[in-house]
C-alpha cells in the first residue's frame, strides 16, 4: 500500500508539472523558443491567487470538502488574467523585437532567462522571501480501503489537468483559432501568406498557455506552499524533462511526460534518499533519449495527433 500510496502523491504531482509543462510545449510550438521564464510565470500566478484569497481577503465560504473558498475561483481568474498581460506585454515588448531582427532560438531563450530572474526578484520584493499558504488551518485526508489516504484537492488536481487537456484537444481540433495555431506552428510564412494574422495568433497562444500555467501554480501552492523561488528551484528543470519525455512539441506527450516524472521521483524515495529524488527523472530521460532520441512520442509541433 506505501506503494500506491506514492504512485497517487506521484500523479498529483506529476498533473502539476504535466499542465505546466503542456503550457511550455505550447509556447514553444507557436514561438519556436525555450521559454525559460515558464517556471516563475507559474509562481507569478500562485501569488496572484494569494494576493485576492489572502491580501485583500476574498476567501468566500467553503467549496464542498476543498481546503479552500468560492473565493479561490475568482483567485485563478485573476491569476490567469495577470500571467496572460505579463506575458503578452513582454512578448510586445522584448520577443516580438528579437523576432522581427532575426534573432535566433537561443538568443531569445536566453532572453527569457532574464525575464525569469527579473520576475523572480518582483515577487520577492512585493511578497517577501518567506514561505506562504492559502490557509493555515489543516485540511484532512480521505480514508480509503488497505489505509490509503488521498485530500479531496489532490483529487481535483487531477481531474482538473485532464479537464483541461481535454479542452485544449478540443480547441486546437474543433476551433478556427486552432486551425490557425497548427498552421502557425507547421509554417508560419505559408500560414501569414494564406492571411492568418500570426502575430494575433501568437498573443492567443500566450493566454491560452497562461490559463494552463497559472492553474498549474495554484495547484502547487495548493499541494505544497508558495515560494518566491518555487518555480526555479522545484518546476523549471521537471517541466523541461516532462517536455523532452513526451516529445518536444507534443502538448499530449508533456501530459504524460509530466506524469512519469512524478511519479518515479516519489516512487524512488521507497528505495533511495528523498534528496536524490529531483535526479530520478533526468536518469530517466538519457536512458529513454538513448532509445528513442525524439521522446516517448516523438517530436510533434503542428499538434497533429
Amino acid at each position: 500500500m506505501d506503494i500506491l500510496q506514492l504512485v497517487i502523491v506521484g500523479m498529483v504531482v506529476g498533473s502539476i508539472i504535466g499542465l505546466g509543462a503542456m503550457g511550455l510545449t505550447l509556447t514553444f510550438g507557436v514561438l519556436k523558443f525555450a521559454n525559460f521564464a515558464h517556471a516563475d510565470l507559474m509562481t507569478l500566478g500562485m501569488y496572484l491567487a494569494f494576493f485576492v484569497v489572502v491580501d485583500i481577503g476574498i476567501v468566500g465560504p467553503h467549496v464542498g470538502p476543498f481546503s479552500f473558498g468560492w473565493g479561490m475561483i475568482l483567485a485563478v481568474l485573476f491569476a490567469w488574467g495577470g500571467v496572460a498581460a505579463f506575458t503578452v506585454g513582454v512578448d510586445r515588448f522584448v520577443f516580438r523585437p528579437l523576432r522581427r531582427r532575426g534573432t535566433d532560438f537561443l538568443s531569445i531563450g536566453i532572453a527569457s532567462l532574464g525575464v525569469a530572474i527579473a520576475l523572480q526578484a518582483v515577487v520577492q520584493a512585493v511578497w517577501g522571501s518567506a514561505p506562504l499558504r492559502y490557509h493555515s488551518e489543516i485540511h484532512r485526508a480521505l480514508d480509503f480501503a488497505g489505509g490509503l489516504k488521498i485530500k479531496p484537492d489532490q483529487i481535483l488536481i487531477i481531474g482538473l489537468t485532464l479537464a483541461m487537456a481535454l479542452a485544449l484537444y478540443l480547441l486546437l481540433h474543433r476551433t478556427r483559432l486552432g486551425t490557425a495555431m497548427r498552421a502557425t506552428s507547421d509554417n508560419a510564412p505559408l500560414a501569414e501568406a494564406s492571411g492568418i494574422d500570426t502575430e494575433r495568433v501568437r498573443i492567443a497562444t500566450w493566454v491560452i498557455a497562461s490559463a494552463l500555467t497559472a492553474v498549474a501554480g495554484v495547484m502547487f501552492a495548493l499541494q505544497s506552499q508558495l515560494r518566491f523561488d518555487a518555480g526555479f528551484e522545484f518546476l523549471l528543470l521537471p517541466m523541461f524533462a516532462a517536455v523532452i519525455l513526451g516529445g518536444i512539441g507534443n502538448p499530449w506527450g508533456a501530459l504524460v511526460g509530466g506524469l512519469i516524472v512524478g511519479i518515479s521521483q516519489e516512487l524512488s524515495t521507497e528505495w533511495i534518499n528523498t534528496g536524490f529524488k529531483p535526479g530520478v527523472p533526468f536518469a530517466l530521460l538519457i536512458l529513454i533519449l538513448i532509445v528513442r532520441p525524439r521522446g516517448l512520442f516523438g517530436s510533434e509541433t503542428q499538434w497533429s495527433t
